[in-house]
């Protein structure tokens, strides 16, 4: 019998990331990630996992956010104590975003419990800060292009994917079966990573792509950004930007500093507000500072620190947080999560949603049933904290921002492969964008392409 592979997310959603590759002798998983958005996605969180945690040999993570990643606390809950591969800073970043993600869970349960909005009696959340330990103890980092072997006749090689710090896609063999995971693939012009690794030659059994834009291009950059901010602080308002701690709020803020020297907008404060997001913005300085080849040359030996516009204030302590709602004169906060589903921004998004004077810029890719999709779709009113907040606030979206290659940018991609795979699955979209690349990749490329079913194995051929 061929190896197989098993779809247990990230089919027909952008969450949830996980597959098993199995052998006759090994099993290994490849992403571990966290259902987000829609009540039905995260209640499968809560789900017992459908394969037996400890006859999971090792597990591969292609890259550190929550939907690759998160869900690995859950599983080390259940049982599983074997080794955990990603890259050097792919294993820094998980360890920030797993110790967040146990924080907010802890202390959402606690003010669910002390506001008496949830319906449990004693509310907890999915994994503690113990749990979210003990997974990051079993972190094992393994540079980038070094091939390892993960489980007996199973070796995985990491490449540079561009999408952030210390992302890959995952070029693993099974018995011979050649299967390449891409991860999420960034868009080659990313202001500090440098460009996506082409697909190493050689045949494939299997490419199992992302499709987050599988039916759509990216807009080209305008002035949108600019335009949005100086009319917000034409009303005396604030301007609100929830982004993802991990990248984006280092992209926005080399982008902030370029549009003040270039005096497209007026040199205003800008507050950064998210633990996390400071983190991880110390580990972007630091592989700047180290010269990592993940980073573009033109970033090294920089005079300043290519992050601050000359007014960037860190709210590192809650008070700090909470005395950004007094200000009194036009800033622009960048706090996470990016799609409003948890952290500082929702606190922020309560205070700020009510006045029309403010802006809330919504500068990443909005899952359905989180925050910031319904506030996209035009919601009036919000759900938070057990009660509705009144949005009056301006709300922008600006798409220039995205670290996800496209449908045609994807496409391209995959043109530097020497051979056809044998097979393509489109996952880590909506089900609309995963059919439509998988159309599109079968009449650009001729290729066999499919969107997978949830909990199906298919053999490698």
């Amino acid at each position: 019998m061929s190896p197989t592979i098993k779809f247990l997310g990230a089919v027909g959603t952008v969450t949830g990331s996980r597959f098993i590759v199995q052998g006759k002798s090994s099993k290994v998983m490849i992403d571990c990630g966290l259902y987000q958005g829609l009540k039905e996605l995260r209640l499968k969180n809560w789900e017992k996992f459908s394969e037996d945690p400890q006859s999971i040999d090792a597990i591969v993570i292609s890259h550190a956010h929550l939907d690759h990643c998160g869900y690995l606390p859950k599983l080390v809950r259940e049982g599983y104590d074997g080794p955990i591969y990603c890259t050097p800073y792919t294993a820094k970043l998980a360890a920030i975003v797993l110790r967040d993600s146990a924080k907010l869970q802890t202390e959402d349960a606690k003010y669910a419990k002390k506001k008496g909005f949830s319906k449990h009696k004693d509310p907890t959340g999915l994994y503690n800060a113990e749990e979210a330990e003990k997974a990051i103890s079993l972190f094992h980092p393994i540079p980038f292009h070094e091939p390892f072997e993960v489980a007996k006749d199973v070796t995985v090689t990491f490449h540079r994917s561009g999408h952030i710090l210390g992302s890959s896609f995952v070029d693993l063999t099974v018995e011979g079966k050649r299967v390449v995971f891409t991860g999420d693939i960034g868009r080659g012009n990313h202001m500090v990573l440098t460009n996506p690794d082409l697909i190493p030659k050689g045949a494939i059994s299997a490419l199992v792509t992302e499709s987050t834009y599988g039916d759509r291009t990216h807009p080209k950059t305008d002035d949108s950004l600019a335009d949005a901010i100086n009319r917000t602080i034409k009303r005396h308002g604030n301007i609100l930007i929830p982004a993802f701690a991990v990248d984006r709020t280092e992209i926005m803020l080399m982008t902030l500093k370029k549009l003040i020297k270039t005096k497209k907008i007026p040199n205003l404060p800008i507050y950064v507000d998210s633990p996390m997001a400071l983190s991880a913005l110390n580990h972007y300085r630091d592989a700047i500072n180290s010269k990592s080849p993940e980073i573009r040359p033109e970033l090294f030996n920089l005079s300043e620190d290519p992050f601050d516009p000359g007014t960037l204030n860190e709210a590192t302590t809650v008070e700090a947080s909470k005395a950004i709602n007094d200000i009194n004169q036009p800033s622009i906060i960048i706090s996470a999560s990016g799609m409003a589903t948890g952290g500082r921004v929702v606190h922020h998004l309560e205070h700020m949603l009510p006045n029309p004077n403010n802006s809330v810029l919504l500068v990443g890719y909005q899952a359905a049933g989180t925050r910031g999709q319904y506030l996209l779709s035009g919601a009036k009113t919000i759900k938070m904290y057990g009660k509705f907040v009144d949005v009056n606030a301006e709300i922008v979206q600006i798409e220039e921002f995205s670290v996800h290659a496209d449908s045609e940018e994807l496409i391209k991609w995959f043109g530097s492969a020497d051979s056809t795979p044998n097979c393509v699955y489109a996952v880590h979209g909506e089900s609309s964008s995963a059919e439509s690349f998988a159309n599109l990749i079968h009449n650009k490329l001729n290729w066999n392409a499919l969107v997978p079913k949830l909990d199906q194995i298919y053999e490698l051929n």
